[in-house]
């Protein structure tokens, strides 16, 4: 099958993409660099990194292993401090955590020794909110990402997927302007990881709220976003900004579409470059040339 330019959109797409483009600016990045010193060199994490993200926008970064995907929303998060450049949220320098941003991390992060809804409430009550309203507010949020029932389990009593629902709905609760996820299914097994891309998806459309999703599964990546924030590696540049071209609302049979078909062969060429072709004549001289080098070193 030919497939069509990744670029190609549909006038239904296009027409979303321009109401995403209208809406106001929540998270601005501009020239972010991170620069790790030691006491013998120093190794550049990310350089030059510049986006915007779109009220209600859902922005997937993805990139090679050691490009600074987890660095560059760690920063976003106030986790980690950046070496230049500057992080904008609602017009506001980013300098450390704060609640107007949620995380959601691969690893639960629960506290085991409390139940569900404590779990939920515990951010709530942390920012003077009295126990029985904080009580209320995390019912609601629960009831959201469907766990009402399991309100008085403790973590250890869920899956894994449940337990990710409880970190989602712990994150939302103080009603962030945004959502950042660091490879939050990455431990999941594949048919739980499918469940929890829908589930996040039906969140995201219920509520306003803009996400930055950390992932390494290109089909996620598309199947998730609006737009995919492509890094390249040492060190961590924007190598690419796309819009996705497959329509909204997403389902598991677009995963064989031609414009998500397109997508993903475009991301594998942009994260998995072809190697370049090797001249015949030098094929044959590296090995010439290694055993001569071997034969050289018996003599020694």
């Amino acid at each position: 099958m030919k497939l069509p330019s990744y670029l190609d959109q549909t006038s239904a797409v296009k027409d979303r993409f321009d109401r995403i483009k209208s809406r106001e600016v929540i998270l601005e990045v501009k020239h972010l660099g991170k620069v790790y010193k030691t006491a013998k060199d120093e190794t550049i994490a990310l350089q030059d990194i510049n986006f915007k993200t779109h009220r209600r926008e859902f922005v997937c970064v993805i990139g090679p292993s050691g490009c600074g995907k987890s660095t560059l929303v760690r920063i976003l998060a106030g986790l980690e401090s950046h070496t230049s450049g500057e992080v904008l949220l609602d017009g506001n320098p980013v300098t450390g955590p704060g609640k107007d941003r949620g995380m959601v991390f691969q690893g639960y992060t629960l506290f085991p020794w409390l139940t569900v809804i404590n779990n939920v409430m515990f951010g709530l009550e942390m920012n003077g909110m009295s126990n029985s309203e904080a009580e209320r507010e995390a019912g609601l949020w629960l009831d959201l990402v469907g766990l009402a029932k399991f309100a008085n389990s403790y973590p250890h009593e869920l899956s894994g997927g449940m337990k990710q629902r409880v970190a989602i709905a712990r994150a939302l609760v103080n009603q962030p302007r945004i959502l950042l996820m660091d490879e939050p299914f990455g431990a999941l097994d594949a048919q739980t990881r499918a469940k929890m891309q829908s589930h996040l998806l039906d969140i995201w459309r219920n509520i306003d709220i803009t996400i930055v999703f950390i992932t390494h599964d290109l089909d996620e990546a598309i199947y998730l976003a609006d737009r995919i924030l492509v890094l390249k590696a040492h060190p961590g540049e924007v190598q690419e900004l796309i819009e996705v071209p497959v329509p909204r609302p997403r389902n598991a049979e677009q995963f064989n579409g031609p414009e998500f078909m397109a997508t993903k062969a475009h991301l594998e060429s942009l994260i998995h470059p072809p190697e370049p072709e090797v001249d015949e004549q030098e094929k044959q001289v590296k090995p010439n040339m290694i055993r001569f080098v071997n034969v050289a070193d018996n003599v020694e």
